[in-house]
C-alpha cells in the first residue's frame, strides 16, 4: 500500500501539468464568437471591428457566428451551454443579460451564474430615425401627431424585449402616447422597411444609419443618450426635447461560459484590453457614435448585478410585454 501512494501522486502531477500546459497553449484553435443579431446590425458591425482585432492578439481566427432571434437570448442560450474552454464566447448585451430577466418568465439561462464576464467594450446611444417621407422633424412633432393617431405610428426593433424596443416603450410611457411596435430579427431587415416607407421610425444605433442620414433617406430627430452625440451634434438629445428623464444607451461587452479556466480568462481579458485600446478602433467608433470602453472582470460582473433591477423596474413601468 505505501510503495502505491508515490506512483499515485506522481500521476497526479502528471494530469496537472496536462491541464497547465493545454490552459498554457491556450489558444491553439479558432475560437467562435456569437453575435445575438443578423449580419449587419449595429452588434454585428462592433463585433466584426473587435473581432479582427482579437484574431490578430491572440494569433488564432476569431470566426463570428450569427444568431438572431428573441431578442438575443436565444445566442445567449447557445453561448451559455457551450464547453466553457474559452473556444465559444459571447458578444453579450444589456438586453440579453439586464433586459431578459424581466422580461422571459422562462429564460433558459441565468446571465449572472451561467457565464464568466469579461469587460464591457461598447457603449451605444440610440439615434430615434424616422423615414424621408414622414412627416415628423421633431420629438414634439412626433408627440403631437402620435396623439391625434393612437395606435398607428410604428416603430420597428431587433426584437421583442430589445433594447431597441425598451427605448420606444420608455419613450411612449413618458410621452403618454401609444404606438404600435413591430419587432424584426435584427436591424438589416427593419432598415429595409424604414426606407421604403412600411415601417415610420426605430430607435437604433447611429451606426446603422449613418449613411441613410447623410444621404437624406432618413432623418435623425433626436439621439436618446444625456448627451448629444459628437457625431451628430445638431442633433438634440429626447430628454432636451421635452421628456427630462428620457435616457437609454445600450451596452455591450465580452463573455466566456461560466467555468472557463481562470488562465484562459486572463488571456482574453488581456488582448481584449489591447483591441479596445487600439487607437485606429476607439477614432472608427466615436466617429459612428459608439464609445469603446474596457474594465475589469468584476466591475462588468458588478454592473449586470446592478442593471438586473433598474431594468425590472423600468420594463415594469413601461408595460411591455413579450407578445
Amino acid at each position: 500500500m505505501s510503495t502505491s501512494k508515490p506512483w499515485k501522486a506522481f500521476a497526479l502531477l502528471v494530469v496537472a501539468s496536462v491541464f497547465s500546459l493545454s490552459s498554457f497553449a491556450f489558444p491553439n484553435k479558432p475560437l467562435r464568437l456569437i453575435v445575438p443579431f443578423p449580419a449587419g446590425g449595429a452588434a454585428d458591425m462592433m463585433a466584426r471591428g473587435m473581432a479582427s482585432r482579437l484574431s490578430t492578439e491572440l494569433g488564432q481566427q476569431v470566426v463570428i457566428d450569427n444568431r438572431g432571434g428573441a431578442a438575443g437570448t436565444v445566442a445567449a442560450e447557445g453561448a451559455a451551454r457551450s464547453p466553457a474552454d474559452g473556444y465559444t464566447l459571447l458578444f453579450g448585451s444589456m438586453s440579453t443579460h439586464a433586459i431578459a430577466p424581466a422580461l422571459y418568465k422562462k429564460l433558459r439561462y441565468d446571465p449572472v451564474a451561467d457565464f464568466a464576464p469579461i469587460s464591457l467594450t461598447h457603449i451605444s446611444p440610440r439615434v430615434l430615425v424616422v423615414g424621408a417621407n414622414v412627416p415628423i422633424r421633431s420629438v414634439a412633432d412626433l408627440i403631437s401627431l402620435a396623439r391625434s393617431k393612437p395606435g398607428e405610428l410604428s416603430y420597428g426593433s431587433a426584437g421583442n424585449g430589445s433594447a431597441m424596443h425598451l427605448s420606444g416603450a420608455l419613450f411612449e410611457s413618458l410621452a403618454k402616447v401609444d404606438m404600435m411596435h413591430v419587432p424584426y430579427k435584427g436591424s438589416a431587415p427593419l432598415v429595409t422597411d424604414i426606407l421604403s416607407g412600411r415601417i415610420d421610425m426605430s430607435f437604433d444605433s447611429y451606426t446603422v444609419y449613418e449613411e441613410h442620414i447623410k444621404s437624406g433617406r432618413v432623418r435623425a430627430i433626436a439621439v436618446t443618450s444625456k448627451s448629444r452625440l459628437t457625431a451628430l451634434p445638431n442633433v438634440p438629445t429626447i430628454a432636451e426635447s421635452g421628456l427630462p428623464t428620457y435616457e437609454m444607451a445600450n451596452w455591450l461587452g465580452l463573455f466566456a461560459p461560466a467555468g472557463t479556466p481562470q488562465d484562459v480568462l486572463t488571456i482574453l481579458h488581456t488582448a481584449l484590453g489591447k483591441v479596445m485600446a487600439d487607437p485606429s478602433l476607439r477614432t472608427q467608433l466615436n466617429g459612428l457614435g459608439i464609445e469603446p470602453t474596457f474594465g475589469s472582470r468584476a466591475a462588468f460582473a458588478e454592473l449586470i448585478r446592478r442593471e438586473i433591477p433598474l431594468w425590472a423596474e423600468i420594463v415594469k413601468k413601461s408595460g411591455a410585454t413579450i407578445e
